[in-house]
Parts: C-alpha cells; structure tokens; sequence
C-alpha cells in the first residue's frame, strides 16, 4: 500500500477507535486528551493522533482549546434531550423510507435482528440487548438507504451512547423496548409506511421520556 493510503487508513482507524472509546465511556467527559499518550496508547504517530482529534471536534465530541490542548466534550442534560428529539424527527422519516424501500433481504435481517434481541431478553444479557438494538437501527438505515440521513443520525447517536445504557437499565425497560422494536419490525415488513412512523415515534417518544427519567437520576445519585 502506497504510503499515503496507508496514512489515510491509519488516520481513518484511530478516528474511529478514538469515536468508539468515548462513546463508550472509556474516555470520560472532560477529561483532556493527551496527544503523546494516545498515539502510545493506538500505536500511531501524533500526527494521526491530531487528526483523529479535528475531526472529533468537527463531530463535536472533543473539544480544541488554544494553548490547553483538547478534552473530550461534555453534553449537557438540555442538550441530551435536543439530541434525542432531533432523532426522532429524523428516525421517524427512516422508518417511513425503509418500510417503502426495503427489499426482502432487509426484511429478513430485520426479522433475524428482532430474534436476536428476544434472545438477549431471555438470556438477562443487556449488553447484547443494546448491540442488537442498534443493530436493528442500522438495518433500517440501510433498507431506507438515505445517506444524508446516515451522517446526521450517526453524529446524534454518538452523543447519546452512554445515556442509552442509563435508560436501558431501567427496572422493565428492556421487555418494553422490545415491545416497540417488534412493532417497528412488523410495520416495515408489512411495507406499511405510516404504521412504521407511528411505530418509531412512539418508540423514541417513550425513550426520550425515559432518558428524562435517567437523566434525573443521575442528578440524585441513581445512577
């Protein structure tokens, strides 16, 4: 590989690593982001390291101080919620599109991710449960096959990760959750386009009151 396309890929890779460690909580909101220890840590050069850390600012996921070097942005509880309400603006028209746009191959893997996700319940496991749930939410991305779409919800759903597992955690919230997925699921594969917005909408409207509830929590101590 041409040096170049390797630094490309290198540079695109840690983006990604560096995206997934605070999305995740392994890097935690404020905390500054040291550019000689995260490319020991990814084993890069600084110089990806730098880039990695423009493009997550640009994301809004990292903050870029003059003289002070960069953190890893908190989002605010007021910002959480627009967050999750411009979500649903927009997931509410994916669901619409995949249920006009989706062929029977996409039909079949919404219905094989919705097993799953039964499965996980049965199992206790709400780790799995949550993968699968964003599993589900990727594929009816990719049937309604909007990619302006992609971009934004990808951005928004960055900043809600570890807000999702708040909610997620909450006493019946997993049976619940999989009680508005499958409705979603039978909206589209019935091609029912309507039914599948009510279906989201009611989905994310329950979440973004949820998140409310967690959100509440976490300011006494609940979580």
């Amino acid at each position: 590989m041409p040096a170049a396309r390797a630094a490309k890929a290198a540079e695109i890779d840690v983006t990604a690593r560096l995206r997934d460690a605070i999305t995740r909580g392994r890097l935690t909101p404020n905390e500054r982001l040291i550019e000689v220890e995260l490319a020991e840590q990814f084993g890069v050069n600084r110089a990806n390291i730098r880039m990695a850390l423009a493009m997550l600012d640009q994301e809004g996921l990292v903050v870029r101080e003059p003289n002070r070097g960069a953190r890893v942005r908190a989002v605010t509880d007021d910002e959480a919620i627009e967050i999750a309400e411009t979500r649903l603006a927009i997931e509410v028209m994916v669901a619409r599109q995949a249920a006009s746009r989706g062929d029977a191959q996409g039909r079949a893997r919404l219905k094989a991710i919705e097993k799953d996700m039964k499965q996980a319940i049965a199992d206790s496991d709400t780790m799995r449960y949550s993968q699968f749930n964003a599993a589900l939410h990727r594929q009816l991305q990719a049937m309604a096959g909007n990619t302006t779409a992609d971009r934004i919800l990808d951005t928004l759903k960055s900043h809600l990760v570890r807000l999702q597992y708040r909610v997620i955690l909450l006493p019946g919230r997993p049976q619940a959750s999989l009680a508005e997925h499958r409705a979603i699921v039978a909206a589209v594969c019935a091609g029912d386009a309507e039914a599948a917005e009510r279906a989201m909408r009611q989905h994310l409207t329950s979440f973004i009151g949820l998140l409310r509830q967690a959100i509440d929590a976490a300011k006494h101590g609940g979580f």
